[in-house]
């Protein structure tokens, strides 16, 4: 089974392509959606939050969003702080799902994998590509946010340019070009490239 990483910088577009793929019947892992669960459920990640920023982290055993993200987001060693925390059980629980999947290929959605030096774990690398603009102005409106703070959540990624180099393909979503093509023609490339490692290793 391959395992296929999907990335792109914030408001590229990446949900939307990954929705895609699981409509053709891929497994998804969606590690921003998972890392959130993993805060609220997992005992030791919730007691090291709680070690490191507080008990005001978590109200009534829940996390409290609205306070950690105000806390760090302003804060690069907080931020950081919080990452190396969170990104390390994310990074192992992704790995124990992939491997619990029996489809051709799995893909694992995560936009810091170049970031977190992940690029390893994976077997084939799609990028997700719009122009800066057409980001900032998609998060602004998916997060209700102003265009300085999504200016700012875009300084702790990657270079999109120089992340979108280092992917084996790019689908490019600044709504001139349509997308499911492209998805549909790099499912095919993958299922062929899947059978074709299947075969490597029977012979």
């Amino acid at each position: 089974m391959l395992k296929v990483g999907l990335t792109g910088g914030i408001g590229s577009g990446k949900t939307t392509v990954a929705k895609i793929f699981e409509v053709l019947g891929i497994p998804v892992y969606k590690a921003d959606l998972e890392a959130k669960r993993l805060m609220h459920e997992d005992p030791k990640l919730k007691e090291s939050i709680k070690l490191h920023f507080g008990e005001k982290a978590y109200t009534d055993g829940m996390l409290n969003r609205k306070w950690l993200a105000e806390s760090v987001f302003n804060d690069k060693e907080k931020l950081s702080l919080l990452n190396s925390i969170v990104h390390p059980a994310t990074i192992q629980d992704g790995i124990r799902w992939m491997d619990q999947q029996r489809s051709p290929y799995t893909i694992k959605e995560t936009a810091l994998l170049f970031e977190s030096n992940l690029q390893d774990h994976f077997d084939y690398i799609v990028g997700v590509s719009a122009p800066l603009n057409l980001r900032i102005e998609r998060t602004m409106e998916r997060d209700k946010i102003t265009r300085h703070q999504v200016e700012e959540r875009m300084k702790y990624q990657m270079e999109e340019s120089i992340k979108m180099d280092r992917c084996n393909t790019v689908i490019v979503n600044d709504e001139m070009h349509m997308i499911v093509p492209q998805v549909l023609q790099i499912h095919a490339q993958l299922l062929e490239k899947a059978s074709t490692t299947i075969m490597e290793k029977k012979s």
